[in-house]
């Protein structure tokens, strides 16, 4: 009879530490971001204008200080690649709208404090329109917009 202990016995065990060790584990941070209430009602809405109040309440004004790059034409709409940069202060969310979709707004995202905030996605587009990045930074929201010339594809079919 085999009397070392075998493969599966020492994977349980070092199993059974791992979960042992992470009954001490702070889980505050995951779930504060899970009490963060998703906006519903904003990814509903058809305009970008609409979009923009139910997801902010109020309305941005231009500024050099948001970098939008978003390709000039799009060969395939289904993956048009963007991102956002911002030289801008205690940033707290960043979110693209495409004018013309079903949908207006594409994506937003929390940016916890600390950090850089700087975005990139794949957005799916119907067709030629504007792509608007909006900043949330110091309770005033900044924005950037480029016209994205859709060739194929998008979700507009």
């Amino acid at each position: 009879m085999n009397t070392f202990p075998t493969r599966r016995l020492i994977l349980q065990g070092a199993g059974a530490v791992a979960l042992f060790g992470l009954g001490s584990f702070p889980f505050a941070p995951a779930l504060a971001a899970a009490n963060d209430k998703y906006p519903e009602d904003a990814f509903k809405q058809k305009t970008d204008a609409d979009a923009i109040k139910a997801l902010y309440g109020k309305t941005a004004e231009a500024s050099d200080k948001v970098k939008l790059d978003a390709p000039e034409i799009a060969e395939n709409g289904a993956v048009v690649p963007v991102a956002v940069t911002t030289t801008l202060s205690d940033v707290t969310s960043i979110s693209f709208f495409v004018s013309e979709n079903p949908n207006a707004l594409a994506a937003s995202y929390v940016i916890p404090a600390g950090t850089i905030p700087a975005v990139a996605n794949r957005l799916k587009m119907a067709k030629t329109c504007n792509v608007i990045a909006i900043v949330e930074s110091g309770g005033k929201l900044y924005s950037a917009a480029k016209e994205v010339k859709v060739t194929v594809g998008g979700c507009g079919g």
